[in-house]
């Protein structure tokens, strides 16, 4: 039998649930507002944390807006959010976590840069069904309407209602997930489709020809390479639209489809922008490298002296091709190889863009023992972030400064970003 609660919501928790009490117990609620009155149906417990979701707004927050579409569909926990209010809980988010998980002084909350709410999103991945294809919705397995998130461009939309439409007429399954990528602005367009059996390549070309795609690619799951359908692998960002900045190199920005890159076209540039802005001396040491985002945007401001390390094969080769006209130097390895290589100390700055889960205890260690002096972290994750600045503390790091920015509005997501020095 279901269970119901009166609840009065306090504040926000990283993830996007509310907190409340009830009993003694915590509870954290979907769908809430800090000072709201709500009632709330208690989906699953565990120990002594029970889960549940808003069914009746008591007492409403006037930040509370109408919502239009599934929140669980893109994973848009604060949609039903006024977007001003929205940055200044996630400035909350990350002052609570740095203050339970570090000894910084968090009582100057970090501002969020804000982004335009529709239409910001150039990378995503989606799922193929019956239905054609879409985002899932959160926790499940079900197929959800991408194009109610408001997250992708009306064009970009319509290519994927196309595109769908068709794949879902088709009597092959084999489609285990789609990659979609854009530029920056929007001229560059191409699909990458997970194959569970290549056979059905050349169906993709059917099921893509006339959509408004730059290209059309193909892989399989387990495997680096990529088959050409149609058009070009790869999307160009100029490096201008990438910074802002006196930029002495006039280049671009390569990628496929696959290849892991921020998301959000309006702020990409403000945190860029930041980045460099941080790097007071060289040679740079870019780790987690990606395609080379900041060892290019470096270098097109004259940085000379750049080693970015990639381990993922999509990228590297990414990064190879964006860096042949610059004086970066690749290394294809893994970070924690790339350290464990010498015990010389690293000079410069060394700039680490982490996985969501973080540094981690071992490569905090080697950066230690390489006496790294001044350092720049970015991070989608607030927790673990919080995490590795208190070890680095520990190891007598001083952190200068924290940004956030907003590169999924109406989400409970954070990229934040932090200047260390030792």
């Amino acid at each position: 039998m279901a269970r119901f609660l009166n609840l009065r919501i306090e504040r926000p928790v990283a993830g996007g649930a509310m907190l409340a009490h009830h009993g003694g117990r915590v509870v954290l609620v979907e769908g809430a507002i800090p000072g709201e009155r709500v009632d709330a149906r208690v989906d699953r417990e565990r120990r002594d944390v029970l889960f549940a979701t808003v069914i009746n707004v008591v007492e409403p927050d006037s930040d509370r807006r109408a919502v239009e579409s599934d929140p669980a569909c893109g994973g848009q926990a604060y949609l039903h959010i006024k977007y001003d209010r929205q940055r200044q809980l996630k400035s909350q988010v990350i002052a609570d976590t740095l203050r339970r998980m570090t000894q910084l002084d968090a009582a100057v909350l970090v501002p969020v840069i804000p982004s335009r709410e529709h239409g910001y999103r150039m990378r995503s991945r989606l799922h193929a069904g019956s239905s054609g294809l879409g985002f899932l919705r959160g926790g499940t397995h079900t197929l959800c309407n991408a194009a109610r998130t408001g997250q992708l461009l009306p064009e970009t939309n319509r290519v994927v209602s196309q595109v769908g439409r068709r794949l879902s007429r088709s009597k092959y399954r084999s489609v285990t997930h789609v990659d979609l990528a854009e530029s920056i602005n929007a001229d560059m367009r191409v699909m990458n489709f997970h194959l569970a059996a290549p056979s059905v390549s050349k169906l993709v070309a059917e099921w893509t020809m006339g959509c408004a795609l730059t290209g059309v690619t193909c892989s399989k799951p387990g495997s680096a390479e990529i088959k050409v359908i149609s058009g070009a692998p790869t999307i160009f960002d100029p490096v201008d639209s990438l910074l802002h900045g006196d930029v002495t190199h006039h280049g671009s920005i390569a990628r496929h489809a696959r290849s892991f890159f921020q998301g959000n076209r309006y702020v990409l540039s403000a945190l860029v922008t930041s980045v460099c802005r941080r790097v007071t001396a060289d040679p740079v040491l870019d780790l987690y490298a990606g395609v080379g985002l900041f060892s290019v945007a470096l270098a097109s401001l004259g940085i000379e002296n750049i080693t970015a390390v990639e381990r993922d094969a999509s990228a590297r080769k990414d990064l190879v091709t964006n860096a042949s006209d610059t004086h970066i130097d690749v290394i294809g390895t893994s970070v924690e190889q790339f350290l464990s290589r010498s015990s010389n100390v690293i000079s410069g700055t060394v700039i680490v863009d982490p996985p969501r889960a973080g540094l981690g205890r071992n490569v905090i260690d080697l950066l230690v023992q390489r006496r790294v002096s001044s350092l720049v972290y970015v991070s989608c994750d607030v927790a673990t972030f919080a995490r590795d600045l208190q070890r680095f503390g520990e190891a007598g790091y001083t952190v200068e400064d924290i940004e956030a920015f907003d590169m999924f509005p109406n989400s409970a997501h954070i990229e934040v970003m932090a200047s260390l020095r030792r």
